[in-house]
């Protein structure tokens, strides 16, 4: 079990909740996990436990803070599905929350990783654009990534897409793999949020984790690791 803590910003001194889960064995690295739309919900209070286990200390910013305060009692709500959408549009996707992002990076000890969701599949993307301090970036089919391709990577990234995500068409996928041909894009056959409760597929869950373990152990500049 983890807890709550509080993360200052540098730009003005606003303090956002954060969820923390602690390493309990040998430390590999700090982790920022980004949330969805439904904020900082009990499926990535377990999904931080579950990296703390592997070794993780982690912290999940609630990015939303700014304009409700407050962690989700439930993984997903459709009747908070308007509600929700416009925080992310007043964020514009994360560009106006990166102070959130920073603050987490700052009180993390290096290596730092981070990783999103949804809503943080497009912060996280700009934060490997905008943040300073990440060793590496995973991204977890992140819409709103095609609206912001000016802002390059700064550190090692990797996408994880559905094949079938609705919400995020194929041509989009396509654009992002022409101005970034070298960057690893790995598509899986399944859904939207294919992490997540409310679209969840095992094996793209199983796999998209153990590409992502790869990814971070590889950029953790810890020689031996693979």
């Amino acid at each position: 079990m983890g807890e709550i803590v509080r993360l200052r910003s540098a730009r003005d001194g606003f303090e956002y909740e954060a969820y923390r889960a602690g390493v309990s064995d040998a430390r590999r690295g700090g982790l920022v996990v980004l949330h969805a739309i439904w904020g900082v919900t009990p499926h990535l209070s377990e999904l931080a436990d579950d990296y703390a286990e592997a070794g993780y200390e982690v912290l999940v910013p609630s990015l939303f803070d700014r304009l409700r305060r407050g962690f989700a009692e439930t993984n997903f709500d459709p009747a908070l599905m308007a509600r929700q959408n416009g925080f992310a549009e007043q964020t514009h996707w994360g560009a106006d929350v990166l102070d959130a992002v920073q603050a987490a990076i700052d009180a993390l000890a290096p290596p730092v990783f981070a990783m999103g969701f949804c809503f943080g599949g497009t912060t996280a993307w700009l934060a490997a654009a905008r943040c300073t301090g990440l060793a590496a970036v995973a991204s977890f089919y992140g819409g709103q990534i095609v609206d912001y391709m000016a802002d390059a990577p700064q550190a090692p990234t990797i996408l994880h897409l559905g094949k079938a995500d609705e919400l995020i068409p194929p041509a989009d996928v396509e654009a992002i793999r022409a101005a970034y041909p070298d960057l690893p894009v790995y598509m899986y056959d399944a859904g939207h949020a294919f992490v997540a409760p409310n679209g969840f597929h095992e094996d793209s869950a199983r796999l998209s984790k153990l590409r992502t373990l790869a990814h971070f152990s590889r950029n953790s500049g810890v020689r031996g690791e693979a």
